[in-house]
């Protein structure tokens, strides 16, 4: 199917900047009509990559986190993609609770928000090059 819409935004990892991200992904998803708990899931969802981006990616450090959007029939497909550290272990740092920063009162349930708020959820990354987060929810069932 061709893509209907799609945007491109690149901002700094400042945490005054998840905000932005959620508006902006709010925004671009209304053409599909969505419900409020589907516009709710969605900003949760990007919420969680962003911050992950900030907090675990750069470590406070200013980068820049890029957010793709793009809608195709009634899907919206979201990527969040940062430059950071990368994580060692996908499968370990999906599961919940599990937080490298419980020093900083990280509860571990980022990734398990994503999931459980979109219809799906991919993650790349590479140690040393940065992560790529693809989710996709479908929009009016």
């Amino acid at each position: 199917m061709e893509k209907a819409n799609e945007v491109t935004l690149v901002f700094d990892s400042r945490p005054v900047n998840e905000a932005l991200a959620r508006i902006t992904a709010a925004s671009f998803c209304t053409q599909l009509n969505p419900t409020l708990e589907e516009v709710a899931d969605l900003k949760t969802a990007v919420s969680e990559a962003v911050t992950n981006s900030i907090i675990h990616a750069y470590e406070g450090k200013i980068h820049k986190i890029e957010m793709k959007l793009c809608i195709t029939g009634q899907e919206i497909y979201v990527e969040i993609t940062d430059h950071g550290k990368g994580i060692p272990d996908i499968q370990k740092a999906m599961e919940p609770m599990y937080t490298t920063k419980a020093d900083t009162d990280r509860s571990g349930m980022g990734f398990t928000f994503m999931e459980a708020f979109m219809d799906d959820l991919k993650v790349e990354s590479q140690v040393g090059a940065g992560t790529r987060v693809r989710m996709k929810k479908l929009i009016g069932r």
